[in-house]
């Protein structure tokens, strides 16, 4: 992919002007109301791996609408004491795989909480939380954007986003961990899920990790870029042309620079420019909408890999500098 999106200069001075729906604050608080009413305690059980550096448990906690959803807990074996705990989100298509997949943040002393991805896990890690509110069937393929898109109160996006924020507020109940010291991460859609739940809980997040976070600035991508998952919506529209109102109605529910604007905690973002997959205007608005201390990588070069190890460093070295 070539460069496509605005040139570099341009996008370090890119704001989102549209503002935020009526009443977003009013719909999350009680979407989020409705699902801590019916949380229940998170379940724990040992998991044996081959690993000795590493101890994983297997966590089952209660989602939007008191559903349950599964996670891996790693955490390094020799630990002792409060550990400051990251909770990462998955990338599009993806689902929590095996522990073995997830080692930088337990090998860096932390522990880790995986979240699985409701109804993915078709793609191309491996999955274990169907999506029973809409799609019992389990993990699905090919792809999540238009799933109750007619309306904000039945989108996808509620649901995981409002999964999210409870796997936050799970992390600070979990046996050895430092409540003051929660960091959100993930890259793409994993990304999009950190800038939303540190905006919504932002009094629980002490960093953020945001690598090519997906859904930003949603209206302007669906007119740049042909590449799914956004073009799904445009497929979409396509076949249903008097959808398109409530359509961006209900996505605006969902995109990361109104979360973003909440985000009061130091962040560390990623972009590239080559990136059609989440375009690099999109980050940027999300990334000058955050009111915390912040920065940004930037790689001229890359596509939707971002950074690759080389921004896992730069997160690492960022969340080591403000937690410990």
């Amino acid at each position: 992919m070539a460069l496509f999106d605005l040139p570099l200069d341009e996008l370090r001075e890119y704001r989102l002007t549209r503002p935020e729906p009526d009443g977003f604050d009013d719909f999350w608080a009680g979407t989020l109301a409705d699902a801590r009413r019916a949380a229940l305690p998170p379940g724990l059980s040992a998991v044996p791996t081959p690993l000795t550096g590493v101890t994983t448990h297997d966590v089952t906690f209660t989602g939007y609408a008191g559903q349950p959803i599964r996670a891996w807990l790693n955490r390094p074996a020799t630990a002792t004491g409060p550990l400051p705990v990251v909770v990462e989100f998955i990338g599009y298509g993806g689902g929590r795989g095996l522990p073995l997949d997830w080692l930088i943040w337990a090998s860096a002393g932390y522990a880790h909480l995986i979240m699985d991805t409701r109804g993915q896990g078709g793609g191309w890690r491996g999955g274990d939380t169907p999506d029973p509110d809409e799609y019992g069937a389990g993990p699905a393929h090919p792809g999540v954007m238009t799933r109750g898109v007619g309306a904000p109160e039945t989108y996808y996006y509620r649901r995981l986003i409002t999964d999210a924020v409870r796997a936050v507020e799970t992390a600070t109940e979990l046996p050895g961990v430092d409540a003051s010291r929660v960091v959100v991460a993930g890259k793409s859609q994993g990304g999009a899920l950190a800038l939303a739940a540190a905006g919504l809980v932002p009094d629980l997040v002490a960093a953020v990790v945001s690598g090519v976070p997906f859904l930003c600035d949603i209206r302007r991508a669906l007119t740049i870029t042909d590449s799914d998952p956004f073009h799904e919506v445009v497929r979409f529209l396509r076949a249903n042309p008097g959808a398109a109102e409530r359509t961006l109605r209900t996505l605006d529910h969902v995109d990361s620079v109104h979360f973003a604007r909440r985000i009061t905690a130091p962040a560390i973002l990623s972009t590239a420019l080559m990136d059609a997959t989440c375009p690099p205007s999109g980050v940027f608005a999300a990334y000058h909408a955050i009111q915390g201390p912040k920065q940004i990588e930037v790689y001229e070069w890359d596509g939707h890999d971002g950074g690759r190890t080389h921004f896992d460093v730069a997160a690492l070295e960022f969340v080591d500098d403000r937690l410990n």
